[in-house]
């Protein structure tokens, strides 16, 4: 084979790399677009390091040449093999500038005016922290946050997090490691204290990944839809824990009816569970033993406040955002901005220290917020996008 067909090929070789390691990412929806990324941070990299290979390769050849005795038939042969490659160490070096000039203007292109943006690829869940009022949300490429205005990503692992449950002093969760990570997928359940910075591994690691999962804020305990047997679970359905994962047990889950949707878990009373299906709010007193019906609506969301008022985003001829009294299950329909069709309510989640701020997130990656339970609400997400509101100066 040629050299130059050879240098050819690798170039293809290095280029294509990165798409194949993006593209096992764990939703298919999203592999192109991380590919891409992909593609043009690694581009300029390749170039750059082909780029000082054959300038510091030509320099020497030429170095090579001014010694070469031509006064002999030996010499001429040497001299004219240096030539050759010395033409192609010219080709290399023009052929990766201008590479690098390629993937340098088009990530200039693309990134220009965004370097303050963050893009919520997807959305996984939302929470609130305790101290702080910092409302994270898991995006598919890691931890992004809203606080005070102002968006930005965390430092972390970029992890794809499903199940995610913020709880007192950190967060549990499930689903897969991000690109580059050493951990194993999936995670199954984890926690982390430091808004993971570190994970630990609590249990089913590299055994599944829990979609609908919840945790107590206060409690810590527990619950997970399991989707099918395991090491720890005999079949699939609800379980709980209340000791981390030492222990699991299943749920009856009597008088449940419809598909479920989502899950919720009291802050304060670990037997108390809330599941929203096609058929409405289910509540349930005794770990999800037994569930009645708290409304009818099919649902797509639930949340408890700090004080355990239940939140459920419904759906019937229009969208609704309902709180239950806790004591009576009264509902009390809160005004939200009016959302289209198929643009349903997502994932609920209500500040544990000031219980007018709600926020919600929907299925077309919209995130609306309001800071007087309903009265009036900001879009800090359109589409995805999120909208600072405020500058980073202020």
């Amino acid at each position: 084979m040629k050299l130059t067909s050879l240098f050819t090929s690798l170039i293809i070789l290095l280029y294509t790399v990165p798409v194949r390691v993006f593209a096992h990412g764990t939703e298919a929806e999203h592999s192109q677009e991380t590919a891409g990324n992909g593609l043009v941070t690694n581009g300029i990299i390749i170039s750059l390091v082909l780029l000082v290979l054959g300038v510091i390769t030509w320099l020497l050849l030429k170095n090579l040449l001014k010694k070469v005795n031509v006064k002999n038939q030996e010499g001429r042969s040497k001299r004219d093999r240096l030539k050759k490659w010395l033409r192609i160490s010219q080709w290399i070096s023009a052929v990766s500038l201008l590479l690098l000039f390629t993937t340098g203007t088009f990530s200039a292109i693309n990134g220009d005016g965004k370097e303050n943006e963050v893009e919520l690829m997807d959305i996984h869940g939302l929470g609130i922290t305790n101290e702080d009022s910092e409302i994270y949300i898991p995006a598919h490429d890691g931890l992004k946050v809203f606080k005070g205005g102002i968006w930005s990503s965390t430092e972390g692992g970029k992890h794809d997090y499903m199940g995610f449950s913020m709880v007192d002093d950190g967060f549990y969760s499930s689903g897969h490691p991000g690109a580059g990570s050493s951990l194993k997928n999936p995670f199954g359940v984890v926690k982390t204290t430091d808004m993971g910075q570190t994970l630990e591994m609590l249990d089913l690691y590299q055994e599944v990944d829990f979609h609908g999962m919840a945790v107590g804020y206060n409690t810590h305990a527990i619950y997970v839809m399991n989707p099918q047997a395991n090491s720890r679970m005999d079949e699939a359905g609800l379980y709980y824990s209340t000791d981390d994962t030492k222990t699991w047990t299943r749920s009856d889950m009597t008088g449940l009816q419809g598909p479920i949707y989502t899950i919720a878990v009291h802050p304060t009373n670990e037997a108390i569970v809330a599941l929203g299906t096609g058929e409405g709010v289910f509540l349930s007193n005794d770990f999800g033993q037994s569930f009645n019906s708290v409304s009818d609506s099919p649902t797509t969301a639930v949340a408890f406040s700090a004080k355990g008022e239940l939140i459920a985003g419904s759906t019937s001829d229009e969208m609704t955002l309902t709180k239950f009294v806790s004591e009576t299950k009264e509902p009390i329909l809160l005004s939200i901005p009016s959302l289209s069709e198929g643009n349903t309510i997502s994932y609920i989640a209500v500040n544990p220290q000031n219980e007018k701020q709600i926020t919600f997130a929907t299925a077309e990656k919209d995130i609306y917020l309001t800071e007087d339970s309903g009265q009036n609400w900001n879009l800090i997400a359109d589409k995805g996008q999120g909208i600072n509101l405020k500058s980073e100066t202020e």
